[in-house]
Parts: structure tokens; sequence; C-alpha cells
């Protein structure tokens, strides 16, 4: 090859490097502008969170959700949106919220216990569903099977009717003698607390106690009359029906039951953290924080009804002798031995 031609040969070589460098160029800046322009014109998911009690009384079990989701990548305010809906105690109002939440339009439900999946669903068959605990999501008719939920809803359930036998056990080998135990419920509160209260009216006959059962409403006068009725009937003891209403109200209700020198089994630990006696039941915030990967997943493509309903794992029997001084109560150590955690 000529000197001439080699230099044409090479010139043209240079050329189409070149081209092709500015070629790839193009196509990886336009690559990253469609990209950039997606996420800022991408829309942000939107969660409807809604719940039959009060924000500040269920603000733990929030916290907990809201750090789960953040460690899966769902910062809120940032990536995504909570439309938060609260009852405020007045259960007759979840229909009304459930039905704002799906004019909103939002891409995913996530309901508490209680009544509340059930006020979901009844709001809408295509949007997903995320409850955070039921205690039969069979007998209530939210979902076909807990391995194929089949429908638009899926989440956790928290064992609540098989745990409240175990709470009034327990509550009977802690107080020597117990012959009469109070429950306290709220009126008019549902088919759900209904099979919880047959559960537990049952186990009192087979435990050879008597089941006293003290409807209230959940306010502070409410709460004071429900615990004078509780001294007029002699119970021996207390115990409240699981569910966010009363956990709401889990302070004033400890507060009385020391004043009132009733010993008391609550379902959940945060009784205990504001100074109740003890508790046995599900770890509710944990129930929450599996919540959150459930709505990972469905924002990331899966269908509720591909995914199976989850039983709760973790179970914790919490003492609180500090409490139990308070109101002249000494707990055989057989009892104590049982416990995950005795405060002292």
């Amino acid at each position: 090859m000529r000197k001439g031609e080699w230099q044409v040969d090479r010139g043209r070589e240079k050329d189409m490097k070149k081209k092709i460098t500015v070629l790839t160029l193009s196509a990886i800046l336009f690559a990253l502008c469609g990209s950039v322009d997606a996420q800022q014109t991408g829309k942000v998911p939107r969660i409807g969170f809604l719940d039959n009690s009060t924000a500040s009384g269920n603000a733990v079990r929030l916290e907990a959700f809201r750090q789960e989701l953040s460690k899966l990548g769902w910062i809120e305010g940032k990536n995504i949106a909570i439309e938060y809906r609260f009852a405020e105690q007045k259960r007759e109002r979840l229909p009304e919220l459930a039905a704002d939440l799906v004019r909103l339009k939002v891409d995913l439900i996530v309901a508490s216990g209680g009544p509340t999946p059930l006020a979901a669903k009844k709001a809408t068959t295509t949007i997903p569903i995320v409850m955070t605990t039921s205690p039969d999501p069979v007998g209530e008719g939210l979902v076909a099977s807990l391995a194929r939920p089949g429908g638009n809803v899926t989440g956790l359930s928290g064992l609540a009717p098989e745990l409240n036998t175990k709470r009034l056990e327990v509550l009977k080998d802690a107080v020597p003698k117990l012959a009469r135990v109070g429950l306290l419920r709220t009126p008019r509160a549902g088919i759900i607390s209904d099979i919880q209260t047959k559960e537990l009216r049952a186990a009192a006959q087979a435990l050879k106690l008597k089941l006293e059962e003290i409807e209230t409403e959940l306010d502070l006068k409410g709460l004071e009359s429900a615990f004078q009725t509780a001294k007029q009937k002699q119970v021996g003891a207390i115990m409240t029906t699981p569910g966010n209403r009363f956990f709401a109200e889990r302070k004033p209700i400890v507060e009385l039951a020391v004043k009132n020198r009733l010993p008391a089994s609550y379902p959940d630990k945060e009784f205990v953290d504001e100074g109740g006696l003890m508790s046995y039941g599900a770890d509710s915030t944990d129930l929450y924080r599996r919540a959150a990967v459930y709505v990972d997943k469905i924002l990331k493509g899966a269908k509720p009804a591909d995914l199976p309903v989850q039983q709760a794992t973790k179970f914790e029997f919490i003492i609180n002798l500090k409490a139990a001084k308070q109101i002249g109560l000494t707990i055989p150590v057989r009892v104590l031995e049982r416990a995950n955690q005795v405060i002292r």
C-alpha cells in the first residue's frame, strides 16, 4: 500500500472512531436524560393508612411501620406519600374514611386491626389492602384462605382469640384465689369482639372463673365509670379486649387499675411501658414492621392474592414487679419463671 493511500485509510478510521464515540455518548446522555425525566414526571406512590383509634394513641406502632419502610427504601415525603385517616374512637366513621381513601385513588391501603380491614374491603375490591392484624381473616370473610388470600387483601393475623385464653390463664396463675375477672369491652364492638368474648367465656368456665363483662366508652368519664362497676361487682382482676381503641387509651386504663388496686393482664407490652402489671400477647410493633414488608412487595408489583397471610410469630410475656408492689400483689415464683421479661 502506498503511503498516501495508508494516510487516507488512517484518516477514515479516525473519523469513524470519532463518530462511534459521539454516537455512544449521545446514546448515554439520551438514556440519562430519559431516566431523570422519568423520575421527575414519575408518580410518587400514595399509601392510605386507615385506623379506628387516634394518631397519638397509635404513634409507637406507626413509627415502627415507617422505620421499616425507610429500611426498604421508601421514605415518606421523598419517594412515597401517606394519607392518614383516623376514626378517633368512632368506628362508625370507618366506612366514610375508607371511601375517602378510595376517592383519592391511593395505590394501597394499610388497615389496622379490628373492624378496619373489613371497612376497607367494603370500600374497594381493586385497591390492594394490607392488614396489620386480624384475629380471624378467613372467618371475617377478608380472605379465602391464609395460604391463598385470593382477593385484594393480605397481611398479618394476630391470633387474638387464642392469646386471650392464654392471658386469662396467666392472670389466674398470677393472682392467688382469683374468682371474678372484669372484662372491659366497648359497646357495639362488632363481630370480631363478639368472637373473642365467646372464646373468653368458654375459657373462664373451664378455669372456674366468673367473667364479668363491663361495657365502657373510651373516654376518661367512661373508663372511670367502668372501674367503679368493676369494684361494685367485686372483681379480683381486669382484662381488656385487644384492639387499637383500647391500645390508644392504655395510659388512663393503667392509671385507673393502679388507683383501684386491681391486677390487670394486658394484650400489649406498651401497657406495661405505661406502668401496667403484665402483658401477654403478640409483638404488635413486629406486626407493623412485617406489614411494611408487604407494602414494599406490592408496590414492586406483587399481587395481594399471591401473598399468603402470615401469622404472628413473636410473643411476649412481661411482668412488672414495681406495679405488683404498688397494688400489694405477690406474684408466685413459678409465674415469674415463665416470663420473657421481669421488670424489677
